[in-house]
């Protein structure tokens, strides 16, 4: 099996209402909904969508910016080796840490931060993973960004952003290309 069908398979697997704590009887509507504190959980094909572009091996170190209710976690933690996720909303970290724990995931790492900062202690990253929107293309991200890697990223103010993929290659040189409009919740200092 390829890995987009292997990751597509994953995707199927996950009871997207697990990770819901209201509109649990429509979890099943390609749609973004609302998880408290003016975050989201974002629409199962574009969930997919990041998933496959970010092109994961299985030994990725994958970087996730904004855990939410940890649906993203958790197609990303089925998929490659070790995940590390920050959120900057509290009661989102410790609902979703709580919730992939009883899941049974063992291969997340959970940090509450700034998630603009990233996590630099334990960089760099294979691949990044954005799930909401800054203005411009984080500094700090790009940094953690090892050569070679790959991050998908919603960019821009307002409600539409553009989705971009970021690659860096192995001199370290920064090639971005849009993907397709999408319209996510902003990045926010914490």
């Amino acid at each position: 099996m390829d890995r987009r069908a292997e990751i597509t398979q994953y995707y199927k697997e996950l009871d997207r209402a697990y990770f819901m704590e209201f509109y649990k009887e429509q979890a099943h509507k390609d749609t973004p909904f609302p998880i408290g504190y003016g975050q989201t959980i974002s629409q199962p094909s574009l969930v997919l969508e990041m998933t496959i572009l970010l092109d994961l091996k299985r030994e990725s170190r994958v970087l996730e910016i904004g855990t939410g209710s940890g649906y993203q976690t958790a197609l990303l933690a089925k998929a490659v080796e070790r995940v590390y996720t920050v959120e900057r909303v509290e009661e989102l970290y410790l609902k979703a840490k709580e919730r992939l724990n009883q899941a049974g995931y063992t291969n997340i790492e959970f940090k509450l931060a700034d998630a603009k900062l990233g996590w630099p202690e334990k960089g760099p990253f294979d691949r990044i993973m954005v799930t909401a929107a800054p203005p411009i293309l984080p500094q700090p991200l790009l940094d953690q960004l090892a050569n070679g890697g790959k991050m998908v990223i919603p960019v821009g103010e307002g409600y539409g952003q553009d989705l971009l993929l970021v690659t860096k290659d192995y001199k370290g040189r920064i090639r971005q290309g849009v993907v397709a409009k999408v319209s996510f919740v902003p990045l926010r200092d914490s």
